[in-house]
């Protein structure tokens, strides 16, 4: 697995002790009853932000009633809370301001009388939980489950990710995400360009070349060529540093780092930089200013 294999590269040249992982995207269990964690989870700040990600995920990040996006958007309750409605998220969807004023109070049947195929569609869904939620937490439960067998874990979930980036002030990246996992007090990030790993597999295992029509034209000569693969970064001795396309007869391609098309080299020509491993390294996007408090 990517993660098990890059945790274990990475505590052979860092002092881990722990490792913080976000656990599950929206924590549904506490959400639909509150009272498992008491008052405190109940009434925290904490609570407002799990559920607003939720429904924001649920409802499509627009207005429930009226289709709009890219405006801001009300938590609203489906059966009037001055009915008997509940705050159960099954109860709650988001309306744009005005939609939100023009419902008011008024049982969703009774404002969506106009528009049954619309009312049915809403009471249908509100029922349903969000259709991904328990199969992505059940993956990140187990990566958790493998990365307890590394070191201590501390888990925490999206929605308090991103109340402790806000609370910092900080852009939305990935990697500043990361940072923010879990009871965050403080943080100091200690770099503004950190490395991007992304995972591409070692490359296809066809032994014929294929046409459109799907017949094989051209025979694959098996990995490695003369112990070179193709995306090994080389030095030559004249062109610098480049990526190696081996041939099986005749010279190498290179083609060197930062141009476009190749040019041939003997093998003899050039010495390995770095062998490829299935991952392509670059660097984040960097940022104004190195650390934050």
């Amino acid at each position: 697995m990517t993660t098990e294999t890059w945790v274990k590269r990475l505590i052979k040249f860092c002092p881990v002790n722990e490792i913080w992982v976000e656990r599950v995207k929206f924590d549904t269990q506490k959400m639909q009853n509150p009272e498992i964690n008491g008052t405190e989870y109940q009434q925290g700040e904490l609570a407002g932000y799990e559920v607003r990600e939720y429904l924001l995920e649920k409802w499509g990040r627009k207005c429930t009633y009226c289709g709009k996006q890219n405006t801001p958007l009300q938590i609203e309750h489906i059966h009037p809370k001055s009915k008997g409605g509940s705050n159960r998220v099954s109860n709650l969807c988001l309306a744009c301001e005005k939609c939100n004023q023009r419902k008011g109070n008024k049982p969703v049947e009774d404002f969506l009388r106009k528009k049954p195929s619309l009312l049915q569609k809403i009471k249908t869904k509100a029922k349903q939980p969000l259709s991904d939620a328990a199969a992505v937490n059940t993956t990140r439960n187990k990566i958790v489950k493998v990365l307890k067998g590394i070191k201590p874990v501390v888990t925490g979930t999206g929605a308090q990710t991103k109340y402790n980036r806000i609370n910092f002030g900080l852009p939305k990246q990935h990697w500043i995400d990361a940072a923010c996992v879990g009871d965050v007090e403080a943080l100091v990030l200690k770099t503004s360009q950190p490395l991007l790993v992304t995972c591409i597999g070692p490359g296809g295992r066809q032994k014929a070349a294929l046409n459109k029509y799907g017949y094989p034209i051209r025979h694959n000569p098996l990995k490695p060529i003369k112990g070179w693969i193709t995306g090994d970064i080389a030095k030559h001795q004249k062109l610098g540093i480049g990526k190696v396309t081996p041939r099986s007869k005749g010279s190498f391609g290179f083609t060197p780092l930062g141009e476009k098309g190749y040019k041939s080299c003997r093998p003899q020509d050039i010495s390995a930089v770095h062998r490829k491993d299935g991952y392509i390294y670059r660097f984040c996007q960097s940022l104004p200013g190195t650390a934050w408090k």
